[in-house]
C-alpha cells in the first residue's frame, strides 16, 4: 500500500507526481516495490487524480481525515491479510529490511520500526485486524498515526535489526522540502553510478 495523497505543500505539488528519475515519485516507489506483491494498492485523498498501470487506485475513507483515512482505505482494499503501508516520498525502500519485517509477522497485528528519532508507521505491516481499531480512531478524530496501536499486538523492529539492513536508515527518508528532493536526487545519482538503482 503506497499512501500518495499528500498535499506537498512546502514543495508546491503533489508529492507522487514528483519527477525523481524521470518517473513520477510514486512509480519510482512502485517499481521498488514490485517484488514484493503482485497487489499494489495506492491511496489517494478524493480530489486527487492520478493515471497508473499495474497498481489499483482507491481513495480515503473519509475526506480530510489523513493518514489513518489513507490506511484504513487501503487495508479494507487489499486483497491479503497483511499490507506493507509506506508513502509515496520514501524513495530508498530496502527490500531486504522490509523482508525481514514481513518474516516477523506471526502472533502480531502491528510490525513497526522503532528507532531513537521515534517510530516509523508509515514504513510498517498491518493486518486487516487493525481495521476495529482503526475506525475508532477515526471516530475519535484522532490525527497521530500511532494512536490505535493501543490495543493491538505490535512487534517492535529495533535500531540494531535496522542497521543489519540499512546502517544509513535511508529507507525512512522522505521528502517534503525541495532541499531534501534535491539530496533525494543526488542520492540516486549516486545510486545510478554505482549500478545499484
Amino acid at each position: 500500500m503506497i499512501l500518495a495523497g499528500g498535499r506537498g505543500k512546502r514543495l508546491g505539488q503533489d508529492k507522487a507526481m514528483l519527477d525523481f528519475g524521470g518517473q513520477p515519485l510514486v512509480q519510482y516507489v512502485s517499481a521498488r516495490l514490485s517484488p514484493l506483491s503482485n497487489d499494489q494498492v495506492v491511496v489517494l485523498r478524493h480530489e486527487q487524480t492520478l493515471e497508473m498501470s499495474g497498481v489499483r487506485l482507491v481513495t480515503d475513507v473519509l475526506p480530510q481525515a489523513g493518514v489513518l483515512a489513507g490506511i484504513t482505505a487501503g487495508l479494507e482494499a487489499a486483497r491479503y491479510d497483511w499490507s506493507l503501508v509506506v508513502a509515496c516520498d520514501m524513495p530508498f525502500l530496502n527490500l531486504n529490511l522490509l523482508r525481514y519485517m514481513i518474516a516477523q509477522t506471526a502472533g502480531y497485528d502491528v510490525v513497526v520500526p522503532r528507532l531513537e528519532v521515534g517510530m516509523e508507521p508509515l514504513h510498517a505491516l498491518y493486518h486487516k485486524r487493525c481495521l476495529p481499531a482503526l475506525w475508532q480512531a477515526l471516530e475519535r478524530d484522532e490525527r497521530r498515526v500511532i494512536s490505535f496501536y493501543e490495543t493491538l499486538r505490535v512487534r517492535y523492529i529495533e535500531t540494531p535489526e535496522v542497521d543489519r539492513f540499512d546502517p544509513l536508515h535511508r529507507s525512512f527518508y522522505n521528502i517534503n522540502t525541495l532541499e531534501e528532493l534535491e539530496q533525494a536526487r543526488a542520492w540516486l545519482r549516486e545510486k545510478q553510478a554505482q549500478g545499484k538503482a
